[in-house]
């Protein structure tokens, strides 16, 4: 009998691999006011707090809005631009969900780890992060993963259909914790536009602050049906 906790064989997934242009885009300076953006969350006093301030799975801090509703619009025909989409929207969560669409996002380094998954395609087709710290170091980015068998051998990287999330389409909830490998990292940049297909699995590559919240990495984040 083995002492080591035994995770269940995942399925294989389809792999492709990140291309900037066709399964994410890149856009520096997306913003034309980030410091007031920034001033306006540091500003806030209606945060929700999760892990591990509370009971809650996600990490740190948040709340919405994170963009006025003029800056969330020329943020929807910058997506259209850039992905060829007509037409970009903010899908309904059914009974109990929640989709935390234009949500300011602030979690220090104790508070976050890194966990790659999907967004569930009943919810989006694209997301996107929005880096609003300039003191944030460019390892704390968003990386994209690959599966990691327990041969070694380096599997797929998309859910797809019939699967809608991760776990779906891995078979289960529980796998080890080497299962992913890195793939492609996008550095941190304050002010930078990370959109991707959700479909992929990613993750915050790193977290960053200790010293009150004005040091802890800050991002807003969006989902987009299209």
């Amino acid at each position: 009998m083995s002492l080591f906790p035994q995770h269940p064989t995942m399925r294989p997934l389809p792999y492709r691999k990140p291309t900037e242009g066709r399964d994410y885009w890149v856009v520096d300076d997306v913003l034309p006011n980030p410091d007031e953006v920034r001033q306006r969350c540091l500003a806030r006093t209606d945060w929700e707090y999760g892990y591990p301030h509370t009971g809650e799975v996600w990490p740190g801090m948040r709340a919405t809005p994170a963009l006025h509703e003029d800056e969330l619009a020329a943020l929807d025909a910058r997506v259209c631009r850039l992905t060829g989409a007509k037409k970009v929207w903010v899908e309904q969560a059914g009974a109990g969900a929640r989709l935390n669409h234009n949500c300011v996002q602030v979690v220090g380094s104790t508070e976050g780890a890194v966990k790659p998954h999907t967004d569930s395609l009943n919810l989006c087709r694209y997301a996107a992060v929005l880096y609003l710290n300039p003191d944030v170091p460019d390892q704390c980015g968003t990386s994209f993963y690959r599966q990691r068998h327990a041969n070694g051998q380096l599997g797929g990287n998309m859910v797809m259909p019939p699967h809608r999330n991760l776990v779906d389409a891995l078979g289960n909830r529980f796998v080890a914790p080497n299962a992913f490998a890195e793939d492609v990292r996008v550095p941190h940049r304050c002010n930078r536009l990370l959109l991707y297909k959700a479909n992929i699995i990613h993750s915050a590559s790193a977290y960053w602050g200790l010293d009150g919240m004005a040091s802890k990495r800050m991002t807003a984040v969006f989902f987009w049906m299209a």
